[in-house]
């Protein structure tokens, strides 16, 4: 099973933009984690979402959204609100948020629950986004990121980091890098690994990056220009998949996620020796599909990702 933790919230997306203003907000589910729990339930493999959900109708919405996609619901059901997420789309289809978070459901975390939440049967551990900014929470996601990896589950991370949320840099920045240090897997995009590595080109930010990790799979994802992985057979990339259109790009790098994590589970490499004898072939493929993955979630509005038969068709 994955156990996927951090944070659901309600993206407020603007559409019909008129006179450089937004008329109308449209509410859809979203989150990175969440996004990446339902993609992978799509895919079929087995997957239990830790985080709280709140009890209020937005998070009816959530438990919903998760229930149809085949996840297991994992955390509690909580009084406090929904974290909500403003979402601006500019012509691109590249979206921008802006969160509301404090004293909200998802942040009801500790690592008493945490640990008391996690099915037995795990053997991925995935965390990441905004759950990890700041808190009492983050740092509780923090140490239960810790206490899987010393119980020889596989650790995840996708920090997905959004600058205009970071208010202190310092302890932010330090605990990525605690983390990163004892991930089994990371998946870094090329904006993420430039905010980490300021004022370096984008080569030699990835190559003090990798030597900060001690990945048995790191994995760079360059938008328009594909991705890039490495494993201790070597390094490959692969473009990005061809799309008829773009709608938008909400969830993109979330359904590419939860595609890698669900091949590494339907191949077996559930296992730190196995992932780290990652050939480069195997690598390759995984990588192209998904690619393919995200193609077909950006030809819909917000986070949709495939099922299995869309992506296997």
């Amino acid at each position: 099973m994955i156990a996927v933790g951090g944070e659901n919230l309600i993206d407020l997306v603007a559409r019909n933009q008129r006179d450089g203003e937004q008329s109308e907000f449209i509410a859809a589910e979203g989150g990175g984690p969440f996004n990446v729990a339902m993609a992978a339930g799509r895919l079929g493999v087995d997957v239990s979402y830790l985080t709280p959900i709140s009890s209020d109708r937005f998070g009816d919405l959530l438990s919903d959204r998760l229930l149809q996609s085949h996840v297991t619901i994992a955390g509690a059901r909580v009084e406090q609100p929904t974290s909500l997420a403003v979402v601006s789309v500019d012509a691109n289809g590249v979206p921008s948020y802006g969160f509301y978070r404090n004293g909200t459901a998802e942040r009801q975390v500790n690592v008493q629950t945490l640990a008391s939440t996690m099915p037995q049967e795990t053997a991925i551990f995935h965390v990441g986004g905004v759950a990890l900014i700041d808190g009492d929470d983050a740092e509780a996601w923090k140490q239960h990121f810790k206490d899987c990896k010393a119980n020889g589950i596989l650790t995840s991370l996708d920090p997905n980091i959004r600058p205009a949320l970071v208010s202190d840099r310092d302890s932010y920045d330090e605990r990525l890098r605690q983390m990163m240090a004892i991930a089994d897997i990371v998946k870094l995009s090329d904006e993420d690994i430039v905010w980490l590595y300021p004022d370096r080109p984008l080569e030699q930010a990835l190559a003090e990056c990798r030597a900060d990790c001690n990945a048995a799979l790191f994995i760079l994802t360059l938008g328009a220009d594909g991705a890039r992985g490495f494993v201790t057979a070597g390094e490959v990339h692969v473009p990005a998949a061809q799309t008829d259109q773009i709608i938008d790009t909400v969830g993109a790098g979330d359904t590419f996620m939860a595609s890698i994590l669900a091949w590494i589970i339907e191949t077996g490499r559930d296992d730190l020796r196995s992932l780290d004898a990652t050939d480069t072939e195997s690598l390759t493929a995984s990588l192209a599909r998904a690619a393919t993955a995200a193609a077909l979630n950006c030809e819909q509005s917000g986070c949709n990702p495939p099922w299995r038969d869309q992506l296997d068709g």
